[in-house]
């Protein structure tokens, strides 16, 4: 990875007395997806939020396309963030807004594209989640799976070149997820983002992904292809990837050690 379009280094963060992340390591190249999986409380999410500067790292390193993101201003961080959109998990629609005034607000606050203009980018944008002709209805009108596209479509109206997911799929069923993950996959193909997905979901993780960074006990376990993922001889990221836990302490300490 000659040029990384994301590097990350030595990243700790705490809150309190609780170390979430110590000593992060990792690249992103541009136009890859990295999938971030772990436990519930491994810190994937506070990962994502050190990406955009939404948190500050007590120490360590975050450089977005060669610019040191830990040193910026929240006013010097608005630029950054134009050019990198967070979906988030919740989806965060606006509900006094109906679908055409959620997905224009970013643009409106941010360009100064005409009316005409706003409308055009809104219907680029729901066609590409396969949602045409939904700018009138309200967030309470839809479904779960189709608040997830909305959200989307609003996070790729300022045309970023990154996007953060963050458990994209949550509270969705199967099917639903597939066409999630399906819109990560156009979204990336059409447009040449980067992504960077935090998830619980294998399936979607394994259709998305192009590397795999697994977080475990604040530290970044692994770091690698799915091939290399799947042949890894670590005990505690092939129990994960198998969907197998234990409650036995002891056990799993005797499985970290032999790691």
């Amino acid at each position: 990875m000659s040029t990384p379009f994301y590097s990350v280094h030595g990243l700790v963060k705490s809150y309190g007395d609780k170390v979430v992340l110590d000593d992060i390591d990792f690249d992103i190249a541009r136009g890859e997806c990295l999938v971030i999986l772990g436990r519930s409380g491994s810190g994937k999410s506070v990962t994502l939020r050190q990406l955009n500067g939404l948190e500050k790292p007590d120490a360590g390193s975050v450089v977005f396309d060669g610019v040191e993101l830990t040193e910026l201003s929240e006013r010097q961080l608005v630029s950054i963030r134009r050019r990198v959109s967070m979906l988030f998990q919740s989806g965060a629609l606006f509900d006094s807004m109906n679908v055409l005034d959620n997905i224009a607000f970013p643009l409106r606050e941010h360009t100064d594209l005409s009316a005409e203009e706003i409308r055009e980018r809104v219907a680029e944008k729901l066609a590409m989640v396969r949602l045409s002709g939904v700018e009138e209805k309200m967030p309470s009108d839809l479904s779960g799976g189709m608040k997830k596209r909305v959200a989307l479509a609003r996070s790729l109206a300022l045309e970023p070149e990154a996007v953060l997911y963050d458990e994209p799929t949550t509270g969705l069923d199967p099917m639903t997820s597939a066409t999630i993950a399906h819109m990560i996959k156009t979204v990336r193909e059409q447009l040449g983002v980067t992504s960077v997905v935090v998830t619980h979901d294998l399936a979607l993780a394994r259709r998305v992904g192009d590397r795999v960074a697994f977080l475990h006990g604040a530290k970044l376990r692994f770091l690698g292809t799915w091939e290399q993922a799947d042949a890894s001889q670590d005990p505690v990221l092939q129990d994960f990837l198998a969907g197998r836990e234990d409650t036995d302490d002891e056990l799993l300490q005797s499985k970290e050690d032999a790691a």
